[in-house]
């Protein structure tokens, strides 16, 4: 479902608190994603550290959040913003792109916890679309 001008307002809004907490925020959904998902773990097995605490998942956190950021930044063309790490994804890191899916559910959950009362049914329902678009942009290169 493609996103709607209210989508894309509400996505905005809500971006504009998050990437100022781009390196927590990244660190607490990659660490969650980790936990939960263990299966996940394969594809950081050069890290020493796991945990949300580790200055390696904080800096690939921050990265995630980055290139979230961008992606809202060219929020009507978001399968362009992500092309480079769609690629990079598929072709040099071979990453399930049903982990991408996984990761957007933990950007929802850390979210909905540090913005409480910003994340409404209406935004946490754009966020979802947005994470959606940007799961199916990463996965254009698998294709």
């Amino acid at each position: 479902m493609p996103l709607t001008d209210a989508d894309k307002k509400h996505v905005k809004s809500i971006w504009s608190k998050a990437s100022g907490k781009a390196e927590e925020l990244g660190a607490q959904a990659l660490g969650r994603m980790l936990d939960a998902f263990p299966n996940t773990k394969t594809y950081f097995s050069h890290y020493s550290d796991l945990s949300v605490e580790s200055g390696q998942v904080h800096v690939h956190g921050k990265k995630i959040f980055d290139a979230l950021t961008d992606a809202v930044n060219h929020i009507d063309d978001i399968t362009g913003a992500m092309s480079a790490l769609s690629t990079k994804h598929a072709h040099t890191l071979r990453v399930d792109p049903a982990n991408f899916k996984v990761l957007s559910h933990t950007i929802l959950v850390v979210l909905a916890l540090y913005f409480p009362a910003d994340f409404t049914p209406e935004v946490h329902l754009a966020c979802d679309k947005f994470l959606a678009e940007v799961s199916y942009a990463l996965a254009e290169k698998y294709r």
